[in-house]
């Protein structure tokens, strides 16, 4: 899939059906690799450090989760992007493994979310194969990491679901590629919204770029800050590179 520049991350641009396709074909062919799902906070992150640019970039696939992205690309490229969201790919994907007799790892959340998560899923697809573990919530041993790596590769799932949240799921996605013979997602809150643990947002806020909104009102001590940092400057960084791309195609009109 085509790749373009959204201030610093590279996002792959295609319906979203394609989307889901390319990440059975990763699992199916049980080939070691990672898919980041991007929204405007991963996009501030690498873009404050070089080392999370590196490891989104260096993806397999990476998606325009939040619809702040999906338009980015719209007025930056002109191309009509559809949003490639993990609360919709969450589903999708496990309802295509039950479909295609694939398995799923969901590595990650509190013993509590990932029994809520599981229950839910083996309702709802009875004839999944779906395995989890909630790792300690410290730094894990060398040790401990090796163990964590056996247990997966032998339980040999076509996925890994990985709920660290960000940038914590994307380091370990990019650690472990190599290591753990999955396609692993970072799916980060999206596991959390599919156990009903949190509520997504209304279909008419998601449409509008407003999920951001919704999610502040549900944790306001925590996520303030955060959303007047990142928001502002995304707005500040997208407008930046919308101006430079727009000089560039008049430039080549007159030429």
């Amino acid at each position: 899939m085509k790749k373009k520049k959204i201030i610093k991350l590279l996002i792959n641009i295609e319906k979203y059906e394609q989307f889901v396709a390319e990440i059975l074909n990763l699992a199916k062919n049980k080939k070691s690799s990672y898919v980041c799902i991007a929204n405007v906070h991963m996009t501030i992150e690498a873009y404050n450090d070089k080392n999370i640019e590196k490891i989104v970039n260096n993806a397999n696939i990476t998606t325009p989760d939040g619809m702040p992205l999906a338009k980015a690309i719209k007025y930056i490229y002109g191309i009509e992007q559809d949003r490639v969201a993990g609360m919709d790919l969450t589903s999708d994907i496990m309802r295509e493994a039950q479909k295609n007799n694939l398995s799923i790892f969901v590595y990650g959340l509190t013993d509590k979310t990932l029994s809520i998560f599981i229950n839910k899923a083996k309702k709802e697809f009875p004839k999944l194969k779906i395995k989890s573990y909630s790792p300690p919530f410290r730094k894990l041993t060398d040790n401990e990491k090796n163990n964590i790596v056996k247990m997966i590769n032998n339980y040999n799932p076509n996925f890994v679901f990985v709920g660290l949240g960000c940038p914590k799921q994307e380091k370990w996605m990019a650690e472990h590629k190599g290591k753990i013979n999955s396609c692993m997602i970072g799916l980060g809150g999206a596991l959390e919204v599919y156990a009903g643990v949190k509520s997504r947002a209304p279909k008419w806020m998601q449409e509008n770029s407003l999920e951001w909104l919704y999610r502040l009102i549900q944790d306001p001590k925590r996520l303030w800050k955060r959303y007047f940092y990142t928001n502002n400057l995304f707005i500040f960084l997208f407008f930046k590179q919308f101006l430079k791309q727009k000089f560039r195609n008049n430039k080549k009109a007159y030429i």
